[in-house]
């Protein structure tokens, strides 16, 4: 097996950092989002107010006058809301790509705990009085680790075991890293992935809003997106927010300009 490359170019961002970056992400959406609801409700009212204004024109010719108006009111509120609408979609894939990038720090609960505990002295001690247990006794301190929620323990106990052949080993770090850090991993995880699907919905939205049409690979990148968050289910999938979504794109599609 290959060993690892460090990808010393990525950002750090901190648990904190990377829910304030979801919940700014999260406005933002919304906000664009509100931006092209306007859009379409004042569409809406100019072409009630062509076709009443065309009632005495010939049925025949009515549809394609009224579609013609419609399209040019539309592309007018479009460039109007051009400026604001940018602003928000810039800061939104800035914003992605900080937490795309981030991503690199939290590849896994073994991970995060080896860094959560990086520095610690405790650690060091511990380190030094198991270097020579059996396998009985570090099974045993796993289980004690895993009880009481010992962070330092069950760091220098996966440092232990990884330098024992792999069919030796009395216990699975990543099982116990995973009772320690697997929650936060799990939330962090979904979090970015989130991150990354509101950013992909603005940019599709955005994309009809200019041109009538969708992005057919970036609505797959959308649709696996969801089903990722869904599978790590650490919190619950935003159901409201599919449900806008729907009624602003899909429903509601904006013809080209």
């Amino acid at each position: 097996m290959p060993a690892p490359t460090a990808k010393l170019g990525s950002h750090w961002m901190s648990p904190t950092d990377v829910r304030t970056a979801v919940t700014r992400i999260s406005d933002n959406r919304n906000r664009h989002r509100a931006i092209l609801v306007r859009v379409n409700e004042m569409v809406g009212r100019h072409k009630g107010e062509v076709e009443r204004s065309l009632k005495s024109l010939d049925a025949k010719d009515r549809p394609s006058v009224v579609a013609k108006a419609v399209s040019g009111r539309r592309a007018e509120l479009i460039r109007e809301t051009d400026e604001a609408r940018t602003v928000l979609t810039r800061e939104l894939e800035r914003l992605r790509r900080s937490v795309q990038s981030a991503t690199t720090h939290y590849r896994s609960p073994v991970q995060m705990l080896m860094r959560d505990t990086l520095g610690s002295e405790r650690r060091s001690r511990i380190m030094q009085q198991i270097a020579g247990s059996g396998a009985a006794e570090l099974a045993s301190l796993a289980e004690f680790a895993a009880a009481t929620g010992d962070r330092e323990l069950a760091a220098a106990l996966c440092g232990r075991v990884a330098d024992l052949p792999r069919g030796s080993r009395p216990f699975s770090a990543a099982e116990l890293a995973d009772v320690m850090c697997g929650e936060l991993h799990r939330e962090l995880s979904q979090a970015m992935v989130e991150a990354e699907r509101r950013v992909l919905e603005a940019l599709q939205e955005e994309q009809e809003a200019a041109t009538g049409k969708g992005n057919p690979q970036r609505a797959l990148e959308i649709a696996m997106l969801k089903r990722r968050e869904q599978e790590i289910g650490a919190y619950g999938h935003d159901d409201d927010d599919a449900d806008e979504s729907e009624d602003t794109t899909a429903s509601d599609e904006i013809p080209a300009a």
